[in-house]
């Protein structure tokens, strides 16, 4: 049976892309910080799918907690096929020279650096083994900047560029891997974006119909499950009225 660890697995694309994993017969390892939400997602998922599930409860900014919750994994549970580093978020939306240095620093810190140690930790164990599959949750953002987002614009640049070295850093290996960059996806991302700020994240999704959790964990598996000779580098994915980051249709 394959193993695939997942990073911010309690909801949004995390919970998705652990349904479908699930679905198609992996047994799973989940990272979250929040443990009744994570294992809300564990219930759900052993009754649908009855399938092993290894929970890591920790924040993935803590990069020697990190390591210690990856070292401490059972010898039966150390051979991972596909890691997916999703955990990640947004916070503020103001100008560059107004922006909140704490939400920086939480940004970059978990969209960066936090990417960086998990695939530090795991991608030795692949390459010990030769074999499997790194997948990076980025965005549209990283594309191109858009007003108000910089900070996170060049964070998810960051992740492509990642991304791309490390593909090349495996080049030698039949390791692979694939950067997936969603466009709008209704998840619970506005709402940390804007504090809570529950009306604002509404209007968001105002006037167009976004992507689902579900519509890029399809993207996710589309890629985890090619022949071992297709290498699916880059998905770009967006709603059918957006043309880019900051361009959309509204009806």
């Amino acid at each position: 049976m394959k193993t695939a660890f997942i990073t911010g697995a309690s909801s949004g694309i995390g919970e998705a892309c652990a349904r479908k994993f699930a679905e198609n017969g992996y047994r799973l390892i989940l990272n979250a910080r929040n443990a009744d939400k994570l294992q809300a997602v564990v219930d759900s998922l052993r009754k649908e799918f009855n399938t092993d599930i290894l929970t890591l409860l920790f924040d993935v900014r803590d990069r020697e907690t990190a390591r210690q919750a990856i070292a401490s994994l059972p010898a039966e549970w150390r051979d991972i096929d596909v890691l997916v580093n999703n955990a990640g978020l947004a916070l503020g939306l103001e100008k560059e020279f107004e922006g909140d240095f704490a939400d920086w620093d939480t940004m970059i810190d978990t969209n960066v650096k936090a990417l960086l140690s998990i695939t530090r930790f795991v991608v030795p164990m692949m390459v010990e083994r030769n074999r499997g599959h790194i997948i990076n949750i980025g965005s549209v953002a990283g594309d191109a900047a858009y007003p108000n987002g910089a900070v996170y614009c060049a964070t998810k640049a960051a992740v492509k560029t990642l991304g791309d070295g490390l593909r090349m850093d495996l080049v030698n290996t039949p390791i692979r891997v694939t950067t997936i960059k969603p466009g709008l996806v209704e998840t619970n991302f506005s709402v940390v974006r804007f504090h809570g700020d529950q009306q604002r994240a509404d209007n968001v999704y105002k006037g167009i119909k976004p992507l689902t959790g579900k519509d890029v964990a399809e993207c996710v598996w589309f890629a985890a499950s090619a022949p071992e000779h297709v290498q699916i580098a880059e998905v770009l994915v967006l709603a059918t009225h957006q043309a880019s980051g900051a361009i959309i249709y509204r009806q």
